[in-house]
């Protein structure tokens, strides 16, 4: 008799279950590509019949590297913060997700939808490196998402998991063109040093009178001074809504248009290691002097971000006169 009952609860057991419930037990999109829409603020991953979406403002993708143990955290509300999971009963594509009037096939046969969780994002910045000059740029932003002690809502119940990751998504960055031609003015009152053209520029304020000299440097041996925040103070900026030109700088009240879109200063410099400016003077014709100005190991900074110029960046060459 024992043995019978004992067939009849395995034989319900098997009944209670099926394939479907047994594979969407099994949730795991970690390792699958992450893709956005255009329309809207859906980011999402598809794996054959599943399908997994976020939905909130892209705008809390912010490209500004998270503190260390201070992640973006973001309340799931079913509302401005929506995660759902989805099973389809046939192979799932992007316009399932994103199209207004999503296809009629496949159709979704099962959904979980959360009902309670934090979304955490810890945000590094992506960066090339040129190998040649020892220089990095950045490329991009990673925002690497995982849900905590997420509670779905299913058909016959709830699944709970204290982490659950979604994965990396990744945002462009600003692009910082660099794009000078090398040719250093300097400001005849202030003394600032620029580099310019249409949309950005690259200053030095405050300069150290030492380094502008107009007599000769004796050979390999250049006048040199560490960047700092207060004198030699380097800043590179990114303009927008106006084309610069050279009537901007050197004003008392610097000019509104075109405005300051991206500002990066420079890391204090360190002696013998990093943030140094190099100045070799030459003499070029009766009267003229020509300074040639190389920023050897600096590093640009903006909140968390930061790159290389590279070990021997040429900012420009200068000429005076006496």
């Amino acid at each position: 008799m024992k043995k019978v009952v004992s067939l009849l609860v395995f034989v319900l057991f098997l009944n209670g279950c099926d394939d479907g419930d047994l594979t969407m037990e099994n949730i795991d999109f970690e390792d699958t590509t992450t893709q956005s829409c255009t329309t809207n603020d859906i980011i999402y991953k598809l794996k054959e019949k599943e399908a997994l979406l976020l939905e909130m403002p892209k705008t809390d993708f912010v490209n500004e590297p998270t503190d260390v143990d201070n992640p973006t955290l973001k309340i799931i509300d079913n509302a401005t913060y929506r995660v759902v999971y989805r099973f389809y009963n046939g192979t799932v594509a992007s316009d399932n997700i994103c199209n207004t009037i999503p296809p009629a096939l496949p159709s979704v046969s099962d959904q979980w939808t959360a009902t309670a969780g934090t979304i955490q994002i810890i945000t590094t910045a992506v960066k090339t490196t040129n190998a040649t000059e020892n220089s990095t740029r950045i490329t991009g932003y990673n925002h690497n998402i995982t849900f905590k002690n997420i509670t779905f809502a299913k058909t016959n119940g709830t699944q709970v998991y204290e982490t659950f990751p979604f994965g990396d998504y990744v945002t462009d960055a600003t692009d910082l063109p660099f794009g000078f031609d090398k040719v250093v003015e300097q400001c005849p009152t202030s003394k600032q040093l620029y580099n310019y053209v249409s949309s950005e520029a690259l200053t030095m304020d405050n300069l150290d009178p030492a380094l502008i000299v107009n007599v000769e440097t004796p050979l390999n041996t250049p006048r040199t001074a560490l960047i700092g925040s207060v004198q030699n103070k380097l800043a590179y900026r990114l303009y927008s809504n106006g084309v610069l030109n050279q009537d901007y700088f050197c004003t008392t009240t610097v000019p509104v248009l075109p405005s300051i879109k991206e500002e990066w200063n420079a890391v204090n410099g360190v002696a013998g290691v990093s943030g140094i400016i190099e100045v070799t003077t030459i003499k070029n014709g009766t009267s003229a002097y020509k300074h040639t100005i190389v920023i050897k190991n600096a590093t640009l900074k903006k909140g968390n971000s930061d790159f290389r110029l590279g070990d021997n960046y040429l900012y420009g060459e200068l000429t005076t006169t006496n």
